[in-house]
């Protein structure tokens, strides 16, 4: 039996098939119309939220703003009073008040910047440790000879002295795998106040150099010398750089008035440039003295002959150098007593006497029993060095020339 297809059947089907296509069209298109309208019913119900939340914050800033003016108002209705008694306070107290202040706090080296001229020898390296352990907030300067070299010409003994070479080191053995050395500084060093410490080289003799190193020093205190004792350097230590030049050139100069003359010319120099160029400015400002000048006493050591002058004589030289040539610079000469640390002791009272040369009004017959007692008077040099620092505030020593000691042997 043969099955007959209908030639419409194919066409019927696609038919059938467009229409379930748009039913389900229809049908899907409500679910996501409202599923566009929730989502829009919520971002405008969170942009309400955030308008409320917005202004509620704004209210309260509002509210905390008028309470600090009410406590601004209260305020200053409390203190008006007090404002305006103090705006009318009268200027001659104010001045009462600063000049009592200025009494109570007296000279002092704070924020002060101290030039040492000699650092490296025994009495100067004393003195930058001085300096530095006893006043924390001043600079200290140290002029040495030679900074690259750590000899009695450089800075050996100052490194010394001053506890640079307190730390901790370390080196590992020749035949290990760590050979490195190491050097850490300790807790202990903190009071040295190293910080504060500048080492610097100078030739006396070079006038530039002098001027450049006093530029913004505030005092100087000077303990170079060409003599070790009453002997010329070059003597006593058959020092062959001092020999040379004692040779070569002769009229170069001496540290004992040619230096002096140098520094003494840069701190002037120094001290025009800020407008500090009073006479005894460095005393009515009670700030310390400008230049401290270590001599030797007249009869503390025997006198040496030298090519460039006698031991004794360079050394008043120098003293009337500093007086006479330099008025403006505020001064104070201490000339000390033989110096001995085998058999006197430190931290004695150091004792001033006025030097004779400043005294018109002795005989001679107290000059001479003077001088008999100058020859056995005695000091420990770090008592001298104590002295140098504490002379650049004692008032008491200003535009003086003194003789210093401890002992009576």
């Amino acid at each position: 039996m043969t099955v007959l297809q209908s030639p419409i059947s194919i066409p019927r089907f696609i038919v059938v098939g467009a229409l379930l296509f748009r039913m389900c069209v229809c049908w899907s298109f409500p679910s996501t119309c409202n599923i566009r309208m929730k989502q829009s019913t919520n971002d405008n119900r969170a942009m309400q939220l955030l308008a409320s939340s917005a202004e509620e914050e704004a209210e309260r800033l509002r509210k905390e703003a008028e309470v600090i003016r009410e406590q601004a108002r209260q305020l200053e209705e409390a203190l008006g009073d007090n404002r305006r008694s103090s705006s009318y306070q009268r200027d001659d107290d104010i001045t009462t008040a600063v000049v009592e202040k200025e009494e109570g706090e007296g000279c002092s080296l704070k924020n002060k910047k101290v030039l040492v001229v000699g650092a490296n020898g025994r009495l100067g390296s004393m003195v930058c440790r001085y300096l530095l352990r006893n006043n924390p907030e001043t600079e200290v300067v140290a002029a040495v000879h030679y900074v690259g070299e750590a000899s009695t010409r450089g800075y050996g003994r100052l490194s010394y002295e001053v506890g640079a070479e307190d730390g901790r080191g370390q080196i590992g053995a020749a035949w290990s795998e760590e050979r490195d050395a190491t050097f850490m500084y300790t807790d202990e060093m903190a009071s040295y106040n190293l910080r504060n410490l500048r080492v610097i080289d100078v030739e006396l003799l070079d006038p530039v150099q002098c001027m450049t190193i006093t530029e913004d020093c505030d005092s100087v205190i000077w303990c170079a010398t060409d003599f070790n004792g009453n002997k010329p350097r070059a003597v006593s230590g058959l020092d062959i750089a001092f020999l040379f030049r004692a040779v070569a050139a002769p009229t170069k100069g001496r540290v004992e008035i040619e230096g002096i003359q140098n520094i003494l010319g840069g701190l002037k120099n120094g001290k025009r440039n800020k407008r500090w160029r009073n006479e005894n400015n460095d005393q009515q400002n009670r700030g310390p003295v400008s230049f401290v000048l270590i001599s030797s006493a007249p009869d503390a050591l025997d006198d040496f002959v030298t090519p460039f002058g006698d031991f004794i004589a360079l050394k008043r030289d120098g003293e009337r150098i500093l007086r006479e040539q330099f008025p403006s610079i505020s001064y104070t000469i201490l000339q000390m007593a033989k110096y001995d640390e085998n058999f006197v002791d430190e931290g004695l009272d150091v004792k001033f006497e006025e030097a004779i040369e400043s005294r018109s009004s002795i005989n001679d017959d107290q000059i001479t029993g003077r001088k008999k007692n100058e020859r056995n008077r005695r000091i420990n040099r770090r008592d001298a060095a104590r002295a140098a620092c504490n002379a650049l505030t004692d008032e008491n020593l200003f535009e003086k020339t003194v003789q210093v000691y401890t002992v009576e042997r």
